[in-house]
């Protein structure tokens, strides 16, 4: 860096007078136009560069996301773009961090609970029969903890998400239906016997198995699903713009059904 042409960098780029390199390629000259955001997005994250079958189930989960949490990104979206002084800006960070929480972490409880039951084998399952044992022992010990099996059960596709089986589909188009894939299916085959009850894998589960058997950390699981729902989000803010003021009637259907209960009562 110079006093006349500083330059900036960071691990994942560098800007100087006449250009920007990010992840040591030219972004005007080799990446705008050449590869798609998916593309770049799953290479800033792993810093390795996907495959076409790794992008593809990349890709595909991000959009099996985009739709998540209709009902909490709505509201979020209509209350505070019409309340907050700063709306879009607060639209944002209430739909992302507010009403997508508990969306949100599906696919990262999934993702962690399928690599903590894998990382305790000393070999890899080779037949359904071999993972569905592995998968009762997770299901079992979970809820032996009394904690929810992630991944299992959805509000309104109560006879099977149709996300899923989609994703397990590409991902073994692709080659990319690995370890967690394997697992979480099996997780479908045998949590009815464990748990007593019928419960389909939803499609939040199954995109974060997706990630997992592709390279995403499962740290950042959470990020990616929050990079997907943003396009949902901003679809939402922009029909409260336009007018359409589709969120009043969820808004009012929520608050017609919603049950208040005094805390201090509740805690008793």
């Amino acid at each position: 860096m110079t006093d006349d042409h500083p330059t900036y960098g960071t691990s994942l780029g560098v800007s100087d007078l006449h250009t920007i390199s990010l992840l040591g390629r030219d972004l005007s000259a080799e990446l705008i136009g050449k590869v798609s955001f998916g593309h770049l997005a799953f290479q800033l994250i792993t810093l390795v560069e996907p495959t076409p079958q790794q992008a593809r189930v990349f890709e595909a989960v991000l959009v099996a996301l985009a739709d998540h949490g209709f009902t909490p990104t709505a509201i979020s979206a209509r209350m505070t773009y019409l309340s907050a002084p700063e709306s879009i800006q607060g639209a944002l960070a209430s739909g992302l961090l507010g009403g997508g929480s508990r969306f949100l972490g599906v696919s990262e409880d999934t993702g962690r609970f399928l690599g903590e039951a894998l990382a305790g084998l000393d070999e890899l399952p080779t037949t359904d029969e071999g993972w569905d044992a592995v998968a009762a022992d997770a299901v079992r010990a979970q809820r032996s903890a009394g904690r929810f099996v992630p991944g299992l059960g959805h509000h309104l596709h109560k006879e099977g998400d149709p996300r899923t089986p989609v994703l397990f589909r590409i991902a073994r188009e692709e080659g990319q239906f690995g370890p967690h894939l394997a697992l979480f299916e099996a997780v479908g085959r045998v949590a009815p016997e464990v748990t007593g009850k019928a419960l389909p894998l939803n499609g939040a589960g199954a995109c974060g198995a997706a990630l997992a058997d592709i390279g995403i950390p499962l740290e950042l699981l959470r990020g990616v699903v929050l990079l997907a729902r943003c396009a949902g989000l901003l679809g939402h803010i922009a029909e409260e713009v336009r007018g359409h003021r589709v969120a009043a009637a969820v808004f009012a259907d929520v608050e017609r059904h919603a049950v208040y209960v005094d805390p201090a009562a509740a805690e008793d």
